[in-house]
């Protein structure tokens, strides 16, 4: 039987501190974790039910995802988008996916479904191609938007302090790529993407650079 969620916040409410703060994780010692210092855990806010909806709660009108799903689009098919920010991130890329129809993960029939899984593989391998990438990683949160975004992060080779779920925070808080590598790396993506999948339309247009840039001459500039 489920757990009611004041249940949980009850729990928590009976080992926090006289702050009201739970301690402190194990991780945050890690290489991984991107802070350091005297840390606090904020003190958890009791439980909102029903919560509020989300974006795009109320259908596709609502939906800002629906209104610009073509928006920074690398690649398109009939029922998928993958696409990038415009301004460059402090990864070498990151992609998201994205279906044209106002649907999330759990409202994916059967057929949209299989195509999900094959382009993340695809993209996945086509991510991992570029120089320099070390892993891919693919995540999807779905707390903002009722319209299904998957991400996926090209982790940069030599640099395991950014293994795991951390990536997503350094990709924050490293200096950005240049954009004209960004552009390019996105470009490069989407054409080996393109031919690995077997269909749609690559649209970034961008004439590849033969220099590249390693993330370590970048933090020293930085």
């Amino acid at each position: 039987m489920p757990e009611d969620p004041r249940n949980v916040y009850d729990r928590v409410q009976a080992v926090v501190d006289s702050d009201g703060r739970l301690p402190v994780p194990m991780y945050v010692v890690m290489p991984q974790f991107p802070y350091e210092g005297e840390l606090h855990v904020k003190p958890l806010l009791e439980p909102t039910v029903p919560e509020p909806p989300r974006r795009g709660d109320h259908g596709p009108a609502e939906c800002p995802r629906c209104m610009a799903v073509e928006q920074g689009a690398i690649w398109m098919d009939d029922n998928w988008v993958l696409a990038i920010e415009p301004q460059a991130s402090g990864l070498p890329a990151a992609v998201m996916i994205q279906p044209k129809a106002h649907v999330d993960l759990g409202q994916l029939d059967d057929d949209m479904a299989g195509q999900l899984g094959r382009i993340v593989v695809h993209l996945e391998r086509a991510m991992q191609a570029l120089d320099g990438i070390a892993r891919v990683h693919v995540a999807r949160w779905g707390d903002t938007d009722a319209h299904l975004n998957v991400f996926c992060y090209a982790r940069p080779e030599g640099y395991g302090q950014l293994r795991g779920t951390c990536l997503s925070l350094w990709e924050d808080i490293l200096p950005p790529t240049p954009q004209d590598l960004w552009l390019g790396n996105h470009k490069a993506i989407a054409d080996a993407f393109a031919a690995s999948y077997g269909s749609g339309e690559v649209l970034i247009e961008f004439e590849m650079h033969t220099e590249t840039e390693d993330l370590g001459t970048r933090l020293q500039g930085h």
